[in-house]
């Protein structure tokens, strides 16, 4: 995780570099998440090469706001946007989750139970038209270092109707979202959203503050039908907000395959077509259909929460490196967009 040998983590040990972790068993030390998050704090410091423990944004690099949409259910948005979010805190950046999903299923999985929990603020409290909050008093931090949240309930979905009724010129809707993060630009590397399944105001309004957007969706035949008319009429949507002032420009726009089974041919043979049809706009790593996956998520974990001795290795690895590799080449795609080599 932080890329460096033992001997020289028993180095740093020795010279106090960096604290003893609590846990030490036989010799061994088991470090926290939250340990390993303040090494890199401690090492970032002392290092010859800036960015090497902390590769977070610098300089004129902007935000990265990634919105995962579609208006398919089942698409895994969320199951893919909490793995991205763990993926990019554990190797230390600093990440906010957006949940723009009325049914607050990211948040959930971040460990907040909207179904219960009623006293907070959430993302309607900073996107609402009648006199909203900072969007920094609606960010709170999760129990995993390095990521915070937006949280999201079901209340969220009045921003739907007070949209329709008190969107205009002045205020249009699809700034919302975009100046609510503005306010927390400084205090984040990169933004994930997830979005409800559906192409109402605010999946447009993510649209409208995201510099990047990724679709996932299953190698199925009904899924693919789904998501050409979701662009359809996504495209449609997209022209009217721009011709009313709306900026968009992405800096990708990405395909990804969820709940890939490559021992079944026939998704197979459909996740060939469309990469023959879509070519690059497809992602090169797939996320595995996995029962470890299937599993953590019922428990509202992500696959870098579990415990691998308490699965199948093998299934665990394989579902691990499925999820590595999808946020290692969203990784490299905004090295990119921050003009990194």
């Amino acid at each position: 995780m932080l890329g460096v040998s033992g001997q020289f983590m028993r180095k740093l040990h020795a010279e106090n570099t960096i604290p003893e972790p609590k846990d030490v068993r036989g010799g061994r030390r088991h470090y926290t998440a939250q340990e390993i998050w303040d090494a890199r704090q401690v090492l970032e410091k002392s290092s010859r090469k800036k960015g090497r423990y902390l590769p977070g944004r610098s300089g004129d690099e902007k935000l990265q706001v990634w919105q995962l949409m579609n208006f398919k259910g089942g698409s895994s948005k969320s199951t893919t946007s909490v793995h991205l979010a763990h993926y990019f805190a554990l190797r230390g950046y600093r990440v906010l989750a957006v949940d723009l999903d009325p049914q607050g299923s990211l948040t959930s999985m971040c460990g907040i139970s909207p179904e219960i929990e009623f006293d907070g603020l959430t993302v309607y409290d900073a996107i609402r038209y009648d006199d909203p909050v900072s969007m920094a008093e609606v960010v709170v931090p999760t129990y995993f270092p390095g990521l915070s949240i937006a949280p999201a309930r079901l209340l969220l979905s009045e921003f739907e109707t007070e949209s329709a009724v008190h969107s205009n010129p002045d205020q249009p809707f699809f700034t919302r979202i975009r100046n609510a993060l503005a306010e927390v630009e400084n205090d984040f590397d990169i933004v994930l959203m997830d979005s409800p399944p559906q192409l109402g105001f605010l999946t447009i309004a993510g649209m409208a503050a995201a510099s990047s957007l990724v679709v996932p969706l299953t190698p199925s035949m009904l899924d693919v039908s789904s998501t050409a008319q979701f662009l359809e009429l996504a495209g449609a949507y997209m022209g009217v907000i721009e011709e009313a002032g709306a900026k968009l420009q992405y800096d990708n726009f990405k395909f990804l395959i969820t709940r890939d089974e490559p021992t079944d041919v026939p998704s197979q043979q459909l996740t060939s077509f469309m990469r023959a049809l879509f070519q690059d706009r497809v992602m090169s790593a797939t996320a595995l259909k996995s029962t470890a996956i299937s599993d953590a998520t019922m428990l509202k974990q992500s696959i870098y929460e579990v415990v691998r001795s308490e699965m199948t290795r093998g299934t665990y690895d394989r579902a691990k490196g499925s999820m590595d590799a999808v946020g290692r080449e969203v990784e490299v795609m905004i090295h990119q967009a921050w003009g990194r080599k």
